[in-house]
């Protein structure tokens, strides 16, 4: 039978439409989350089966670095596609009552390029970046819709008198913000990304999904599969905090094969930066989170902190069962995401990031000159990689250590003194990648600024 003419003009039409769909995005960062925590990276006693089969179907890095090693400055690389020698947010800065140091004014981030290209964007979870009377705000940065902890403070209770939809706060009676209430958090932030997510699935979609889990405070609703365990009770609800996390990450993979958006939908997931827990601390020496034996934890910029429990998947597009060990860093986000949508990185951004997207389909990292991180918490930390060699820096005044990753991924081995050349390629990184800002001055422990030389 012969269609009319008009039908077969319309059919056409819906099959392009189909074919050029835009991938949804989704980012989930997890906060504190150590690579020692998740079956696949070693871990013996915690349960993390969704994490673990987004593994077995899709990819998994073994050396993701974060932006750095502290919450705020670590999102900010990931939102803006910036290394934080260059970024606008390079430490934790509190602001009184509630917030932190906002994001500046005309910040460029992928949340605002993704929307311009006619993506849905929200951001659930914690933001940390500024509150919504300043230039921080998430709904100022390209988000449509907010749910959840705007402060990273507010956000180490999970059983918080309030939390914000949108820019408005709400109420939670019965929550007494000190680890006592009948609403766990967590809970209302799982079921609003799955609304949101129900509501776009007609069109393509951004979703950064910032879980708090299993941040510090340690408070969960149920204890689970750990309750009769002989363990202390921080043991046993670090424990079910990330159970927790990896059965809410697994409803999301459950909506989207519902939705039938499975094939259309890059998820990521990564942890803001290293453990939070010394490794012969109560919560370290327990669940041996430096079984992949590297040096470091959160605040530092060794490879233990660095480095960053990442998967990637995307059903026929990214390969199942794949172990990468080439490394790439959160500021390769913004340029990923400009790819898959088709848009274009503002001239201006002039981003340090490079895009992932060939990488993630299976060919090779892309090459760079090298990765750069700073931290301005109690002093400057500087830290830089060019190939296998990684320099660290503990304060502007402290000598350069000098490490080979690909014979001493633990860091072990300082070759500094047999490598005076390294060091000095070292300090020409150093300054290159560092950009001078009133705001983040090199600073050392006695908060005296590095003297010129």
């Amino acid at each position: 039978m012969k269609l009319p003419s008009l039908v077969l003009v319309f059919l056409a039409a819906f099959a392009g439409a189909a074919e050029t769909r835009k991938p949804n995005i989704i980012f989930i960062l997890s906060d504190d989350l150590a690579q020692g925590d998740i079956g696949v990276y070693g871990q013996k006693l915690i349960r993390t089966p969704n994490l673990d089969r987004m593994a077995a179907e899709g990819t998994r890095f073994t050396q993701a670095y974060c932006g750095t090693t502290v919450c705020a400055p670590s999102r900010t690389s990931l939102i803006t596609g910036l290394h934080s020698g260059r970024s606008p947010i390079r430490a934790n800065r509190e602001i009184k009552p509630e917030g932190q140091k906002p994001l500046p004014a005309g910040t460029h981030t992928v949340a605002k390029l993704l929307k311009a290209n006619g993506y849905a964007t929200a951001c659930m979870g914690k933001w940390g970046m500024g509150m919504f009377d300043t230039s921080g705000s998430p709904l100022k940065n390209g988000f449509d819709h907010f749910f959840g902890y705007n402060c990273q403070r507010h956000a180490h209770s999970y059983f918080p008198t309030y939390l914000y939809r949108e820019d408005q706060r709400f109420e939670l009676p019965g929550n007494t913000g000190k680890g006592v209430g009948k609403t766990y958090a967590q809970e209302l932030i799982q079921q609003d990304v799955e609304g949101w997510i129900r509501a776009q699935k007609d069109k393509p979609f951004f979703l950064f999904y910032a879980i708090t889990l299993p941040h510090g405070t340690h408070e969960i609703d149920d204890l689970g599969a750990y309750k009769d365990m002989p363990w202390t009770n921080t043991q046993k609800a670090y424990a079910a905090q990330v159970t927790r996390l990896d059965s809410d990450i697994g409803r999301i993979f459950t909506l989207l094969r519902e939705l039938g958006l499975d094939e259309d939908t890059l998820v990521m997931t990564a942890g803001d930066n290293g453990s939070s827990f010394a490794p012969n601390s109560e919560v370290g020496r327990l669940f041996d989170q430096a079984s992949n034996g590297l040096r470091g934890y959160k605040r530092s910029l060794y490879e233990g902190a660095l480095r960053q429990a990442a998967l990637a998947r995307w059903p026929g597009k990214i390969p199942a069962g794949r172990l990468s060990h080439e490394p790439w860093a959160f500021w390769d986000f913004l340029p990923t995401a400009a790819e898959l949508a088709d848009a274009k990185v503002p001239v201006e951004l002039k981003t340090d990031g490079l895009s992932l997207v060939s990488f993630l389909k299976g060919g090779p990292a892309p090459k760079r000159d090298y990765f750069y991180w700073e931290l301005h918490e109690a002093q400057s930390l500087q830290a830089v990689r060019w190939g296998d060699w990684k320099a660290v820096r503990n304060g502007p005044q402290a000598q350069v250590e000098i490490y080979d990753l690909k014979s001493d991924a633990a860091e072990r081995n300082n070759l500094a003194a047999a490598h005076p050349e390294l060091v000095e390629k070292a300090l020409v990184l150093f300054k290159q990648a560092h950009v001078e800002d009133p705001d983040w001055p090199l600073r050392g422990a006695n908060g005296g600024k590095k003297a010129k030389k």
